[in-house]
């Protein structure tokens, strides 16, 4: 199982962006995730195709799970 951190973010043509770091420190922590993206957006640290990120929309704690199937080759 692998997880992932979404920080969602609108840029300045309102369009979504997503930023994704793998293997989070858990448990994560909402305060901390939020005054990064804060930092983030007052620096212009990160910028989509379509401009600066302006707002942040939310953020995301993602698992995935893989289960290797096997079959004859």
């Amino acid at each position: 199982m692998t997880k992932r951190l979404e920080l969602l973010f609108t840029d300045t043509l309102k369009g979504n962006v997503t930023i994704g770091l793998d293997d989070p420190i858990e448990p994560v922590d909402a305060a901390a995730i939020s005054s990064a993206m804060d930092i983030i957006i007052a620096q212009g640290a990160l910028t989509s195709a379509k401009g600066d990120l302006v707002a942040k929309r939310g953020a995301r704690l993602v698992e995935r799970n893989v289960q290797t199937i096997e079959i004859d080759v």
